[in-house]
């Protein structure tokens, strides 16, 4: 029986471990040929080497899939350019994006640097908005493709010193849903996966007390391969009618979030003033205010 993603040429940026590997390597195994795109850095993007990809290619060739190797930086728009010029070159064409490249520079937001700003948005954000544009002009030729971006609940909801990583991934989602409406007239989909996984991005994550060590342990069994089938799913054909939408995969569940909608409106006659707001407006809406939640306090119950 054919693949799913079969005769379609994907890119998956980050691929050299972690959910990219998955991605990757279910892609290839659905009959994709997958260019492995990774820059071989640290997880604060320090360094470089085309080992992590090298693994992944060995991997899909065992299996009897088809991949080739992009060591590019996303953050860079000629760079990103090449990544997606590669599946041309190689395999004549593109139909999936996977936007999956990141780096975490964790850190208070009283004590984060520039650097560590401008580093986190260039990888997640601005590197999301490279390899789409570079695609997009294949996209538009041949009238149709799909990107599949990462985003994450620190940006849908949010966490504790990630004011970097929230707002790439937060922006993410825009971005996608500007995509879906610009694009909507070429056959062309963009969606958002935020997954749960352990993987190098979450391996910092505290375990020095007994619940700590609790919480790891549940994050650990949390394998990255679950997210996979959701991308796959995405990139085939079996989605065409599936847009401008932000799912999340935790182990084996499939969640759909929602997006920012009105949820409660004051109207006053003769107009507003900051006192009227203080007296009327807010304590009609103060009942609809968002908690200050963290992702951790939302996804509250252990994954099935």
């Amino acid at each position: 029986m054919p693949g799913m993603l079969e005769g379609k040429v994907a890119v998956v940026t980050g691929s050299g471990g972690g959910i990219g590997r998955e991605i990757a390597i279910m892609m290839a195994g659905q009959g994709a040929k997958v260019i492995i795109n990774d820059v071989g850095a640290s997880l604060s993007g320090e360094g470089g080497s085309a080992t992590p990809a090298q693994q992944t290619k060995q991997l899909i060739e065992q299996r009897g899939g088809q991949a080739q190797i992009s060591t590019d930086s996303v953050a860079d728009w000629g760079s990103a350019q090449k990544i997606i010029q590669a599946a041309m070159d190689h395999f004549g064409r593109i139909d999936v994006v996977v936007n999956n490249a990141g780096i975490l520079r964790d850190v208070i937001f009283h004590k984060m640097t520039p650097e560590d700003w401008l580093s986190v948005i260039g990888v997640h954000l601005n590197g999301s908005f490279f390899m789409s544009r570079a695609a997009a002009e294949h996209y538009r030729k041949q009238e149709s493709g799909s990107f599949v971006h990462i985003s994450s609940t620190s940006g849908l909801i949010g966490n504790f010193g990630q004011a970097n990583y929230s707002a790439a991934k937060l922006g993410i989602t825009a971005l996608s849903k500007s995509i879906a409406l610009d694009m909507k007239r070429y056959n062309v989909r963009s969606n958002c996966i935020a997954p749960f996984a352990w993987s190098r991005m979450t391996s910092s994550i505290p375990a020095n007390t007994p619940e700590q060590q609790a919480r790891v342990a549940k994050i650990q069994a949390m394998t990255p391969d679950k997210n996979a089938p959701m991308a796959v799913f995405l990139a085939s054909d079996a989605a065409k009618d599936v847009t401008g939408q932000v799912f999340g995969t935790r182990m084996n569940e499939l969640i759909l979030f929602s997006s920012p909608r009105p949820i409660r409106i004051v109207h006053r006659a003769e107009g507003w003033t900051p006192e009227n707001i203080a007296e009327h407006a807010l304590p009609a809406l103060k009942s609809a205010f968002m908690p200050l939640d963290r992702s951790g306090e939302v996804f509250s119950w252990d994954p099935l």
